[in-house]
Formats: C-alpha cells, sequence, structure tokens
C-alpha cells in the first residue's frame, strides 16, 4: 500500500500506476481507508477552519458542524465508485467498437481514482494556514499531481481510439477532479459564513444611537 500510495504521489510520462504498482493485484483496501481518512479530514479541517477564524475575530460566531461528516463521506465515497464506474462502462463500450482499445478491470480503476486521492489529505491539512493565495497553491499543486496521475494511467488505454474521443475522455476525467477538489475548497473551508458577515457589517454601518434589532446586537456581541 505504502508503495502504491508513493507513486500515485510521482506521476510521471511514460510511468503507468496499473502496470507499475498495481501489477495485475488491485486492491480495495488502500482505495476504502484513504477515502475514510480523507472525508474526516475534510470535516475536521473545515470545522477548524471556522474556529480558527473565531479565534482571530472573536464577532464570529460558530458552532460545530457536524454535519460536514455526513456530507464528506458521501461526496467522497461517491466520487470514488461513481465516476470509476462510469469511466470504465464508456471504455468497455468503447472496446466493443474498437478492438484495440483494451480497458483496465473495475477493481483496477477504482484503486487508480482511490490513491489519485491521497495527496488531498495532506493538502487540506495545509490549508488550515490562513493565507489564501498558499491555499490556492498547495491546491493547485496537488490537483496537478493528481489529474497526472490519472491522465498518465489512462492514455495508453485511449491513446489507440480516435484523437476526439481521447481528448474528450481525458478532459472529462480532469474537469471531475477539478471540481471536486474547487467543491471541497468552497463547501468546507469557507472563513466565515455568509448569514453571520451580512448582520455584523449592517450593525458596523449604522450611526452610533442607531437602536439595533435583537438579532444584530447578538451578532454584534458575539
Amino acid at each position: 500500500v505504502l508503495d502504491r500510495i508513493k507513486g500515485s504521489l510521482l506521476p510521471r510520462p511514460g510511468h503507468n500506476f496499473v502496470r507499475h504498482h498495481l501489477r495485475n493485484r488491485p486492491d480495495l483496501y488502500g482505495p476504502f481507508w484513504i477515502c475514510a481518512t480523507l472525508a474526516f479530514v475534510l470535516a475536521v479541517t473545515g470545522n477548524l477552519t471556522l474556529v480558527l477564524a473565531q479565534r482571530r475575530d472573536p464577532s464570529i460566531h460558530y458552532s460545530p458542524q457536524f454535519h460536514k461528516v455526513t456530507v464528506a463521506g458521501i461526496a467522497i465515497y461517491c466520487y470514488a465508485w461513481l465516476v470509476p464506474l462510469a469511466l470504465w462502462g464508456f471504455l468497455r463500450w468503447r472496446k466493443g467498437t474498437r478492438e484495440r482499445v483494451g480497458p483496465y478491470t473495475f477493481l483496477e480503476t477504482v484503486c487508480v481514482y482511490g490513491y489519485s486521492l491521497f495527496v488531498f489529505i495532506p493538502t487540506m491539512v495545509l490549508w488550515l494556514i490562513p493565507i489564501p493565495w498558499l491555499q490556492w497553491l498547495l491546491g493547485a499543486l496537488a490537483l496537478a499531481l493528481s489529474a497526472a496521475g490519472l491522465v498518465f494511467t489512462f492514455w495508453p488505454i485511449v491513446q489507440e481510439d480516435s484523437r476526439l474521443v481521447a481528448a474528450a475522455l481525458l478532459s472529462a476525467v480532469m474537469l471531475l477532479h477539478t471540481l471536486l477538489a474547487m467543491g471541497c475548497k468552497f463547501y468546507f473551508f469557507q472563513p466565515l459564513p455568509p448569514e453571520h458577515v451580512a448582520p455584523l457589517l449592517q450593525a458596523m454601518s449604522l450611526p452610533p444611537n442607531t437602536l439595533l434589532p435583537p438579532t444584530l446586537l447578538w451578532s454584534k456581541t458575539t
């Protein structure tokens, strides 16, 4: 498992993850625990982002958001299983129309996707650093490494197909991977929920002697 994790972190052209690391022995142990760890880290760091924001600005009201564990688990596991299933099914269909196009097995496809998500675990921990440009830089680097591993692995399978199909398939793979990363960034790492920003800004913009509604008073004092 460790060798496969290292292989997913260091993608390079001509280095096929299935051929060099799986070697016809796909496993579900690594992908399962990578997805579980990623979902847990995603939910915890998302909550810690709000905790740290509250320490920097006492006006922010924070309450534990336990539902993020469920959301993270559903999102990660659905992505790690449904996208490989769709990709495997499409490649199987293309094999029927093009004899030279031979897909990986379903378990191999799941393994490739599962291990490709490992790089996001340390990245999301580093996203606790409250420097926006650094967060985006780390996220772009992790996305590039993860997506490159997928492209280098599936390119030998699709290169014998037509250029249009190969380009569309690899573009879809990268687009879905990008949407996953962007969704995690915007949903789980909001430094301040919008419902707490608006009342505070309204209260600060009013004249000093203006009576504030109870909701604004509560937002301003908490």
